[in-house]
Formats: C-alpha cells, structure tokens, sequence
C-alpha cells in the first residue's frame, strides 16, 4: 500500500472548506533543499477495544513522495493508512491517540472538517467498489457533489485518462461501471478519487486481487 502526496497550484478550499490547512503554494515555499511535509505522525497509537492494533508509529511523509507501507497480513498497514483521512471515524470501537498533522495542523482537531479532509486525501481501496452508476457518473461524483468550476468531461476525461482507462471506455461512458472486468473497475475507481483533484492519495494494495496485466496497468 501506498500514499502518493503531490502539490497542486489549483487545490481549492477556503474559510468556508473547514480548518483544513491552506498550503502556500508559491515557488518560494519550495526553495532549494527544503521539503514540506504533508504529515507528520508522532507517537501514533490505535486500538479496537482494548485490541492494540497499532502502536508508537513515528514517520515523516514529504511532499511529492510515493511512500510504501510495507508489513505481513495482520499487522495494521491498512488501519494505519486509514489513520491519515479519518477513515477510522467510521469504525465502531476504534481510537486514535497521538498526533497527526497535515500540512502543520492536527487533523484531529475539533475543528477540523473531516469529510473536507477526505477530499483532500482519497483513498482506494483493496476491492474495487464502483457505485451502481454509468462510468461517465462515477467519475463526476465527485466534482458534482464538491461543486467543482470545471467543466464536468474535461474532468471525467483527465481522470480516466490518468487511470490508464480512456481509450478502452471513451465510447461507451453510459454503459454501467458494472460491465467492466474487475481491473478496469479498480481504474475507475482511481479516476474516481483523482477526479477532486486530492492533495494525497492512499492506496490500499489497490492490485492485490488484480492479474499481472491489470496491475501493470495500473
């Protein structure tokens, strides 16, 4: 699994975004030799109950970096990941104790709006999940519920294409995401997530049920 974080001159936001930090996103905020972090984890513990499933996690994630979370079956990669968009939230039982921080900010902060967190991070997840919706409304989901100033096809377009999956689905964009083979269900799901245009993006060993094929795809 992985967390795939770049910077981007047109992530939008505002006071109204919640207290998601605004990165300054000028050429001198990335001088020579200096590296902003996009997260910062110290002293990370989660538990499910009294299960400890992760404890005293330290790391740095850089800007612009792929960074691989690599472990045995079992062993809390993908609580972990779900750690840095509070996808833990979602999950009865379990607690996050230590520190996260986003760009500088506790993401865990009471004031901090989640569902604009994850917007800003995607996931995707081991399994594709596509919605019970035609390609093209998958992947517009996304921009359409976030209200996004582009043009809808433009989006799809760059998102599918960016997925290694526009040439094989450009001529049939109505047809249901069902109809896909499960490789190219998991791409779309990738374009669905990249389609808000996300800040980071997790990937919960997003090949693992994938054929080599399929995966050198992706």
């Amino acid at each position: 699994m992985s967390i795939v974080s770049e910077r981007r001159p047109d992530a939008p936001g505002g006071a109204e975004a919640g207290n998601v930090p605004q990165v300054d996103l000028t050429a001198e905020a990335a001088a020579p030799g200096t590296r902003e972090m996009v997260f910062t984890a110290r002293d990370l513990h989660v538990s499910y109950g009294s299960h400890l499933a992760v404890a005293d996690v330290t790391l740095d994630i850089a800007e612009r970096d792929i960074t691989a979370i690599i472990g045995p079956s079992g062993c809390g990669k993908s609580t972990l990941l779900r750690c840095f968009n509070r996808m833990n939230d979602f999950v009865p039982g379990a607690r996050v104790e230590g520190e996260i921080r986003y760009h500088g900010e506790d993401l865990y902060g009471a004031d901090v709006d989640a569902a604009e967190v994850r917007r800003r991070i995607g996931m995707v997840f081991q399994k594709p999940n596509p919605f019970p919706k035609s390609i093209f409304d998958n992947v517009a989901y996304g921009p359409r519920i976030n209200r996004m100033k582009a043009d809808l096809h433009e989006v799809v377009e760059e998102a599918l294409t960016k997925a290694a999956l526009w040439d094989e689905v450009k001529d049939k964009l109505k047809r249901s995401a069902f109809a896909l083979s499960g490789g190219q269900q998991q791409r779309l799901c990738i374009a669905r997530a990249l389609a808000v245009r996300p800040d980071v993006l997790l990937m919960d060993e997003p090949c693992s049920a994938l054929d080599p094929i399929a995966t050198a795809r992706i």
